[in-house]
């Protein structure tokens, strides 16, 4: 089993945030909220700049395998 699966959490780089610059930063890793029913209508959900966790096109992100060692430092931030 991955350690994404074992920790349950997800890993995305922002590639795009026209109108969203104060709340993203481009070729930053956030972290990802799991909302099935968003992902359905094409958003994610990500903890952004202002650490609440907000809706963005998913198209504006790539998935990541992220290791174990980046997963807590990443959790520690």
């Amino acid at each position: 089993m991955s350690d994404r699966r074992r920790s349950g959490r997800r890993f995305v780089v922002c590639l795009r945030n026209k109108g969203y610059e104060a709340s993203l930063e481009r070729n930053k890793i956030y972290v990802v909220v799991p909302d099935a029913e968003a992902e359905s209508e094409g958003d994610i959900r990500v903890i952004d700049e202002s650490g609440e966790d907000y809706l963005y096109p998913t198209q504006w992100f790539v998935a990541l395998e992220v290791p174990k060692a980046v997963q807590e430092s990443l959790k520690a931030s």
